[in-house]
C-alpha cells in the first residue's frame, strides 16, 4: 500500500480525517529499513479514546528508544472509514508510515475493556489477516495482547499468538531479542512460540490444552509440552521511580477524550476493595519519587503545552507527597492557567488545603465513589469508608467552595438488600443537607449532586470472582428502585440520577469470566455486524443473543451460576502474586461483613510482597 492510500477524496468524505494522517507533535519517524523489528501497537477503539491511554504512550516511547525497533500506532477506524476500507480493499495501516499492518512483525493489542472484543476482530479483518491464530503462518505478524483483560485471556485466546501478563516495561526486551535471534536463524513460528513461552510473563495459548466436564466447567488446563510452564507469572516494575516514562508524549491533532498531561504518581493500591480487579492485579503499591515527578512534569509541559495536568493512580489521595506535588504544580503552572485534575479521590482523605489551591486554578466538580449506600454493604465490599467520613469530606468540599459533586455507586453487589439500595438515595440526600447547612450568603449557588450507578460485574482475581451475577431484568428493577427512592427525598431537585446499561453489563460479565468456548460467540457476533459494542449507539443486544443461541452457549452459565470454591477457573494458570487462599479468605470476610485493614495499616498476607523484596508497603521497610 502506498503512502497515499487514503486519497484526498477519501479523507474529505470521512469524519475527523485527522484520526488517520499521523504526523502529530512528538510522533516518531524512523526508516523501516534500518530496524530489525516493526511493532504496530493498537488500541481497539476510535483514535480519541486510544490517544487518551497512558499505557500506549509508555510502550510507544519505550519501544522507539530502541534503535532496532520501530513502533507505530493503530486505532480502530470509525464506521465511515471501515466501510471504505472494505469497499476499496485497502488494508488497515499504521499512522506513522501509512504501511499496512500486515507487513509488521508484531501487532500488539491493548485489552483495556471487554466490550472492545469485536473491535479486535475488526482490526485483524481490516488488516486482511485470518481471525484465528492457528490460521496465520510465518507471513503474518505475531499478534500479542496485554493489559487488564489479559488476566483472563481465554475468551479471546484463539485469536492471539501470545499474551503479555503484567506491566509492559519488564519483559518485552527479552521477547524482542528472542525474535531477532529466530529471524537470523530462520524464523519458524511454532519454534519461536515454544521458546517465547519460556520468558516470564509470556502466555502462548496454542501450547495449552483445555478439557471440560459434562457440566461445562473446566476439568483440566495443562501445557501440551513438558518444558512449557504450567503457571504464567505476572511481571511488574519493582523500581517504579526509575522506570521509563514518556516526557514527550504524542499530542493529538484533534481533542482526545483525556486531552491532558498525565503524571503517573503510583501503581497499585493499598485499599483492597473486594470488587476491584485493578487493586489486586497491580499489587504491591509503588509510589514514584517526588523529585522525578517534578522533573517529568516540567519536561512534559515544555514538550506538549497541555492546559491540564492529571495525576494518575488508583487512589491519588493515598500518594504520600500529594500536597507537595500539587503545590509545586500550582506554583509552576498557575501563570499559564493550567488546570490540575485529581481523579480517584477518596472522600475520607479529602484535603481542603490541597483542593482549595486547586480550586484557585479552575473550578470543576468533585467525584467520589462511596460504592454502596449503607455501612453494612461498604463493609462487605471492604470500602473502608464510614458515613461520618463521607459527610465530613463533603462538608470540607462545600466549605471550600464546591457545589457540584458526582457520586458513584454499584448495584447488584453480593448480599445487597433493599435497605442498601435505598441507602444510596438517603446518602445523597444527607450530602445535600450538609451543603444547605452552609449560610445562604456563603453558598456558591445551588447544590448539584449527580448519582451514577453501574451494575456489579465479578472480575477475575478478586474476592468476588466466585459471586453470581443477576439477570438484566433484575438489574433494571434495582435501578428503578433507586430512582424512585431519590425522587422521594426532600432535596430531590438537587440530585440527578443515571445508570449503566444492563444488557451491556451481562455481556461484560460473560467476557470477564468466560473460557475459550466464548471465542466462537465473539466471531459469530462480529460477522453479524457487532462492532463498537462499548458505544451505546452501536450496541445491538439482539445480535449478541442470536450469536449465543447459534453457538449453543448458555449466558447464565457464565453470569448467574454459582461457582464452588474448588472449581478450576479459566484464569487459574496465572500467578498475580495475590494468593487464592487470600482471595478465599476475603470472600468469607465479605459474607461475614468483616473489614480488612488497608496495606498501610497492616499487612494481611495477600502474597504480593514477594515482588517488593519481602516488603508489602514502603513504610514497612
Amino acid at each position: 500500500m502506498s503512502k497515499q492510500a487514503l486519497s484526498d477524496q477519501i479523507l474529505m468524505s470521512i469524519d475527523k480525517s485527522a484520526r488517520y494522517i499521523g504526523n502529530e507533535i512528538n510522533s516518531i519517524k524512523k526508516n523501516p529499513e534500518h530496524v530489525d523489528i516493526r511493532f504496530a501497537i493498537c488500541f481497539p477503539d476510535v483514535y480519541e479514546i486510544g490517544m487518551s491511554h497512558l499505557g500506549i504512550q509508555i510502550l510507544y516511547d519505550m519501544f522507539n528508544k530502541r534503535e532496532d525497533v520501530y513502533c507505530e500506532r493503530v486505532y480502530s477506524p470509525w464506521v465511515d472509514l471501515d466501510k471504505i476500507l472494505r469497499k476499496e480493499n485497502i488494508k488497515l495501516f499504521a499512522l506513522e508510515s501509512q504501511d499496512p499492518v500486515i507487513d509488521f512483525d508484531f501487532l500488539g493489542i491493548t485489552l483495556q475493556y471487554e466490550m472492545c472484543y469485536t473491535n479486535i476482530l475488526q482490526i485483524l479483518d481490516l488488516s486482511q489477516m485470518p481471525l484465528y491464530a492457528k490460521d496465520r503462518d510465518e507471513s503474518f505478524p505475531l499478534v500479542i495482547g496485554g493489559g487488564p483483560c489479559a488476566y483472563n485471556p481465554e475468551p479471546i485466546a484463539d485469536f492471539f499468538d501470545l499474551f503479555y501478563i503484567g506491566e509492559g516495561e519488564v519483559t518485552y526486551g527479552a521477547l524482542f531479542e528472542l525474535y531477532k535471534k529466530h529471524k537470523k536463524e530462520g524464523y519458524d513460528k511454532k519454534k519461536f512460540l515454544l521458546d517465547a513461552s519460556q520468558i516470564k510473563g509470556i502466555y502462548v495459548p496454542s501450547l495449552y490444552q483445555v478439557t471440560y466436564k459434562e457440566d461445562g466447567t473446566i476439568n483440566s488446563f495443562k501445557p501440551k509440552y513438558e518444558n512449557v510452564p504450567a503457571i504464567v507469572e505476572k511481571q511488574i516494575v519493582t523500581d517504579f521511580s526509575r522506570s521509563t516514562y514518556p516526557t514527550a508524549p504524542v499530542v493529538p491533532f484533534i481533542k482526545a477524550t483525556q486531552d491532558r498531561m498525565m503524571l503517573e504518581i503510583a501503581r497499585g493500591c493499598i485499599r483492597g476493595c473486594r470488587f476491584c480487579q485493578a487493586g489486586m492485579i497491580y499489587r504491591p503499591n509503588r509510589q514514584k519519587d517526588l523529585c522525578k515527578l517534578k522533573e517529568d512534569a516540567l519536561k512534559i509541559m515544555e514538550n506538549t503545552g497541555h492546559e491540564e495536568v492529571s495525576l494518575s493512580s488508583l487512589s491519588s489521595s493515598d500518594y504520600t507527597y500529594l500536597g507537595e506535588l500539587v503545590n509545586f504544580l500550582i506554583d509552576e503552572f498557575k501563570s499559564k492557567e493550567v488546570n490540575i485534575s485529581l481523579p480517584s479521590l477518596r472522600i475520607d482523605n479529602f484535603s481542603l488545603d490541597i483542593m482549595s489551591h486547586v480550586q484557585d486554578v479552575k473550578k470543576s466538580s468533585l467525584t467520589f465513589a462511596p460504592e454502596a449506600g449503607t455501612q453494612r454493604l461498604r463493609n462487605v465490599i471492604n470500602k473502608g469508608l464510614t458515613k461520618e467520613q463521607i459527610l465530613n469530606g463533603a462538608r470540607s468540599a462545600f466549605n471550600g467552595g464546591w457545589q457540584k459533586v458526582k457520586l458513584y455507586f454499584m448495584l447488584g453487589l453480593p448480599t445487597e438488600t433493599e435497605e442498601d439500595m435505598e441507602g444510596i438515595a438517603t446518602l445523597a440526600e444527607d450530602i445535600s443537607e450538609v451543603y444547605y447547612e452552609i449560610p445562604k450568603d456563603q453558598r456558591n449557588g445551588k447544590c448539584q449532586i449527580t448519582v451514577s450507578t453501574s451494575f456489579f460485574v465479578p472480575k477475575p482475581f478478586t474476592p468476588f470472582q466466585w459471586a453470581p451475577m443477576l439477570t438484566s431484568k433484575d438489574y433494571v428493577e434495582k435501578a428503578k428502585f433507586v430512582k424512585s427512592s431519590i425522587r422521594s427525598q426532600k432535596n430531590q431537585k438537587s440530585i440527578k440520577y443515571s445508570w449503566h446499561e444492563a444488557d451491556v453489563t451481562i455481556l461484560e460479565g460473560v467476557f470477564a469470566r468466560g473460557d475459550r468456548k466464548i471465542s466462537k460467540v465473539i466471531e459469530t457476533a462480529y460477522k453479524k455486524g457487532c462492532i463498537y459494542d462499548a458505544w451505546t449507539d452501536f450496541y445491538d443486544n439482539d445480535k449478541w443473543l442470536e450469536a449465543f443461541d447459534e453457538c449453543g452457549i448458555d449466558i447464565g452459565f457464565y453470569t448467574t451460576r454459582k461457582r464452588e470454591l474448588d472449581e478450576i477457573l479459566p484464569w487459574d494458570f496465572i500467578d498475580i502474586g495475590v494468593t487464592r487462599k487470600f482471595l478465599k479468605k476475603e470472600w468469607e470476610n465479605a459474607q461475614n461483613e468483616i473489614v480488612t485493614p488497608n496495606c498501610r495499616e497492616k499487612c494481611s498476607g495477600c502474597g504480593a510482597k514477594k515482588y517488593n523484596g519481602g516488603v508489602c508497603y514502603e513504610n514497612e521497610a
